[in-house]
């Protein structure tokens, strides 16, 4: 099931960690996919494409496969030697809506994307160039930062990193999440008022319970 627009703007106003923690404490991917953008909030389906390294080809039909508000996350198999996705495809995926970008591999003209205003986000920079040459399988199952990324999954980003949300789970996850996200509100509040997160959490007993004096 598709999430609404307003289901949409309140998981960008929710921190990955949050979402993460209400998705299992899992889906997220590697620490080094970062943004190149720090200021980035990416949330979107995804559309999914698998690209041979050094090869960008078919990356550039996934943008025009993908409907406008997803998300392109591209499976190039964390190869760093070139980059594949730099300011004129940025521009294209801007141009046709989509929400954003995530790529297992490495991008080029970060300081030109960051300008955009695309949310990008890969493992690494290189101003390598690639080649013209390989197809690759659009919207099927990829691995993309160590997680397994179906089409129409949900896609959130941050300056933290990237969080795969199943499809099937997406509204569930969100609205755990922000209930984790209220609560954190509350706690921050008795922080100020001087309690203890042994306090808070029931950390100190279970200190105790477990020998510690």
């Amino acid at each position: 099931m598709s999430l609404t627009q307003a289901e949409i703007e309140q998981f960008k106003r929710l921190p990955t960690g949050n979402v993460c923690d209400a998705n299992g404490k899992c889906g997220n991917m590697d620490a080094a996919i970062k943004p190149v953008d720090s200021r980035s909030k990416l949330v979107g389906p995804a559309v999914t494409v698998r690209a041979q390294p050094g090869d960008n080809l078919i990356i550039h039909k996934a943008i025009y496969e993908a409907e406008p508000g997803s998300v392109l996350v591209i499976d190039a198999h964390g190869y760093v030697g070139a980059g594949p996705f730099g300011d004129i495809m940025a521009h294209a995926s801007k141009a046709h809506g989509l929400a954003g970008v995530v790529i297992d591999g490495a991008c080029r003209d970060a300081e030109d994307i960051e300008e955009l205003g695309l949310p990008l986000f890969a493992r690494a920079f290189n101003p390598g160039g690639t080649v013209k040459e390989s197809l690759g399988p659009i919207n099927q199952p990829v691995q993309c930062g160590g997680v397994a990324v179906k089409p129409g999954d949900i896609i959130v980003g941050d300056r933290d990193g990237v969080v795969v949300v199943p499809q099937e789970r997406a509204s569930q996850v969100l609205a755990a999440a922000q209930a984790i996200f209220d609560k954190e509100i509350k706690i921050r509040e008795m922080l100020s008022q001087g309690k203890t997160t042994l306090e808070i959490y029931g950390f100190d007993k279970l200190l105790t319970a477990k020998g510690y004096k």
